[in-house]
């Protein structure tokens, strides 16, 4: 089986957003907003969404960075999932986690502490590549014109 997700490496004033997921009050660990595609949806859409649902955060989206891809064991068969990931930016720290999908915490870290935080390779790989493209971007003084005008909300 397959199955899609699209999610969001936000980013602001240097620092990644983060949630920590505990279910049940078992550790699941530091991850990034990401969800499932709905019917009808763009997967920018649907970045968005999950970013904002999973969060609180209005995000906006900057750039496709790529996609991972892992399988896991669902309640019937393997499931085949790729992730759809986009480098986000938004106006302020502000962040709730969803209570209903188990997030016990969610914030905005510097690059090296979310890296050490997040659980999957992946995800680790992924908000690496992310960070390198907002440091061009900043490098380049496009960020914050960029953030302002010129990246859509959705």
């Amino acid at each position: 089986m397959e199955a899609i997700s699209c999610g969001g490496v936000v980013i602001h004033k240097g620092k990644v957003l983060l949630l920590y997921k505990n279910q049940n009050g078992r550790y699941m660990g530091w991850v990034m907003p990401k969800g499932t595609l709905e019917a009808g949806e763009t997967y920018k859409q649907t970045a968005l969404r999950e970013v904002r649902e999973e969060t609180g955060v209005k995000a906006r989206i900057v750039n496709y960075i790529g996609k991972t891809q892992y399988n896991f064991r669902g309640s019937e068969d393997m499931v085949a999932k790729t992730v759809f990931w986009y480098l986000m930016t938004t106006d302020s720290f502000f962040c709730k986690p969803q209570a209903e999908e188990y997030f016990a915490d969610a914030g905005f870290y510097k690059q090296h502490e979310a890296y050490h935080l997040l659980k999957f390779h992946d995800e680790k790989q992924i908000m690496r590549k992310a960070y390198n493209e907002y440091n061009d971007f900043k490098r380049n003084n496009e960020w914050s014109l960029n953030s302002k005008f010129y990246f859509k909300s959705m």
